[in-house]
């Protein structure tokens, strides 16, 4: 799977998982995490997707004190 400028894409998000940061998820972050989740639900290597109201889509992390881990 390869998705161009990745890592640029997701540099909101990777900020606000640092362990040393306070957590904070305003619209900057929302905006990048919609984005990216539109970039990996059409990356062919996945194959068809699924969308509509009656599919559920689950994103599964661990949280420790700030940050995620």
């Amino acid at each position: 799977m390869h998705i161009p400028e990745y890592s640029q894409i997701v540099s909101p998000l990777y900020l606000v998982t640092l362990k040393k940061n306070d957590f904070h998820w305003g619209p900057e972050q929302q905006q990048t995490f919609a984005q990216i989740k539109q970039e990996i639900a059409h990356v062919v290597a996945l194959g068809p997707v699924r969308t509509g109201p009656e599919v559920k889509n689950m994103l599964y992390c661990a949280a420790s004190n700030n940050g995620l881990s």
